[in-house]
């Protein structure tokens, strides 16, 4: 498709696009997700019965790494450091970042995407809800894991209880580990990095990013793999439903419209007088004819 094709779309969506009501939408949204992670806590008994599962049938089918992630992180500082910034951090910076580039852009992508990631975020809330999961870090110390967080917390803002900033570790829910949407997220992005980047260096980020978020949430004891697969599964099931959101969104908004649009009443016909014509209009109106003498 060429500049010339693709211009004028471009800035037709962008036209059709807001910022001020985009960003209270994604606020909303976000707000959601961090209130219902807050509110739905679930019962820490069931929660560390399900992570107990979760670990029993990953080892059943021999697809554990987590120990063995963790062992690393928590042995070697210079692994163990950087990945708990980049699990405090990159999570709530990189998902930002990219749906500024996508409003600016690729705007005709845009609205597919958001919708995408915001239905995708809502489904992820279900699953706290349906499943509240304790992660591997909050198991007690027979199981082998090492809380890397708590572990390197001076070097960070966090303290002992996942990524909240000190002091404030009972404004979230340590019990949403099922399923993972720093591994969701992370996916989100690398396939918008990827199918939208020109760069080969942006494609390379694409993919590096969600690998990486995949190993950090798991050598930091926070994710199980399964829990990062279930954070895959959720964005396969959010893409799914994007598009018939957001039909529903625009028929509700169209029926909006329908319904408390003004009436239009049939314009009347309207007789000018002398009255009416403003006198630098005069010059313009035909000479009255004359009748010519007998």
């Amino acid at each position: 498709m060429t500049m010339s094709m693709t211009a004028p779309r471009a800035s037709a969506y962008r036209g059709g696009l807001r910022w001020w009501t985009e960003l209270p939408l994604i606020a909303v949204v976000y707000g959601l997700y961090t209130a219902g992670r807050l509110l739905v806590r679930g019962d820490v008994g069931r929660a560390v019965d399900h992570g107990i599962a979760i670990l029993h049938l990953e080892s059943a089918l021999s697809i554990d790494p987590e120990r063995w992630l963790n062992s690393l992180f928590s042995r070697y500082r210079a692994l163990g450091v950087p990945a708990d910034f980049w699990y405090a951090s990159l999570h709530y910076l990189v998902t930002p970042l990219v749906l500024v580039w996508l409003w600016r852009r690729r705007p005709t992508v845009y609205r597919l995407a958001r919708t995408w990631l915001l239905v995708s975020t809502l489904i992820g809330l279900i699953g706290f809800t349906l499943m509240p999961t304790a992660p591997p870090r909050l198991l007690a110390a027979g199981h082998g894991f090492v809380d890397t967080m708590a572990q390197y917390g001076s070097y960070g803002w966090w303290g002992a209880e996942a990524s909240a900033p000190r002091g404030l570790g009972t404004m979230t829910n340590q019990y949403a580990a099922m399923p993972s949407l720093h591994v969701g997220w992370s996916l989100w992005c690398g396939i918008m990095l990827w199918r939208h980047g020109r760069t080969p260096f942006v494609r390379a980020l694409g993919v590096l990013y969600p690998l990486g978020t995949t190993l950090v949430v798991m050598g930091t004891a926070n994710h199980y793999l399964l829990d990062a697969l279930a954070g895959i599964a959720v964005m396969g099931v959010g893409l799914l439903l994007a598009r018939p959101a957001l039909r529903v969104v625009d028929l509700t908004r169209d029926a909006a419209r329908t319904r408390f649009a003004t009436p239009r009443h049939a314009s009347s016909t309207v007789v000018a007088t002398s009255r009416d014509v403003a006198p630098a209009d005069v010059g313009i109106l035909p000479a009255p004819a004359v009748e010519p003498r007998r």
